[in-house]
């Protein structure tokens, strides 16, 4: 082993380390009670957002709740942190550009998770 080698494999090494860390916290969600009444679908960013929410989110995040992602329902994060990662994507979570949906239909998906939140049981 030449002297190059020993800091790529600790390199390495904590890659991974870290990779494993994100799947781990990916896969570790709470499975929250069912909401205690129906979402108002009176808002049409908020009906738009939820179809949104079917195409691109529903498989990983199943009713908000977690499945191969996180729970969104409790998610600490504001909007515009979520914004960020739905358009760069993060550990497993894909990234979604531009051309997977607009600015505008990213903005009705938002306020389709805020509406969702509202109406989780505290």
């Amino acid at each position: 082993m030449n002297g190059t080698s020993a800091p790529r494999v600790a390199l390495v090494f904590v890659a991974l380390a870290g990779l494993a860390a994100v799947v781990a916290a990916c896969g570790a969600g709470r499975r929250g009670e069912p909401l205690v009444q129906a979402l108002d679908l009176a808002d049409p960013a908020v009906a738009r957002g939820r179809i949104v929410y079917a195409h691109h989110c529903e498989a990983c995040h199943p009713g908000g709740e977690a499945g191969l992602g996180p729970s969104l329902n409790d998610k600490p994060l504001p909007a515009f942190l979520m914004r960020f990662q739905v358009r760069h994507g993060l550990g497993v979570m894909p990234a979604f550009p531009h051309d997977a949906f607009g600015d505008r239909q990213l903005d009705d998906l938002m306020a389709f998770i805020k509406a969702r939140r509202a109406l989780e049981p505290r």
